[in-house]
């Protein structure tokens, strides 16, 4: 798989980008720095890692490198869900990122069990 062809892996970075752009709002409108950097680790985290999965040198590599993205998904997801909760963020403003990290973690998950049955 390509990454130019690469439907999650596309949808991973475009959300990386808007993780970085979360990042810098947290930063400098808010002033919170210690769980913009926790969000911002773990939201770029994903593409990079379905990125390193791409390029891996085995279907045993893919599935690992999948797997981290998917806990670094869930991982995200988990700081969305708090900075609604503490209202750090407003509730509109993280249905929309939510959204888009649950439809990754499903991608993922059915990207992770497509692969591991081809190869039993």
């Amino acid at each position: 798989m390509a990454k130019e062809n690469s439907i999650v892996y596309n949808r991973a970075f475009d959300f990386s980008v808007r993780i970085v752009k979360l990042y810098k709002y947290l930063c400098d409108e808010k002033r919170e720095y210690d769980l913009a950097k926790q969000i911002l680790r773990s939201g770029t985290s994903i593409a990079a890692n379905i990125r390193e999965g791409i390029e891996g040198q085995s279907r045993k590599d893919f599935i690992a490198k999948l797997s981290i993205s998917l806990k670094e998904a869930a991982e995200t997801e988990y700081w969305l869900e708090l900075f609604n909760a503490t209202e750090i963020l407003e509730e509109k403003f993280t249905d929309s990122m939510l959204t888009d990290v649950e439809i990754l973690i499903k991608m993922l998950n059915n990207i992770l069990k497509t692969t591991k049955e081809s190869i039993k």
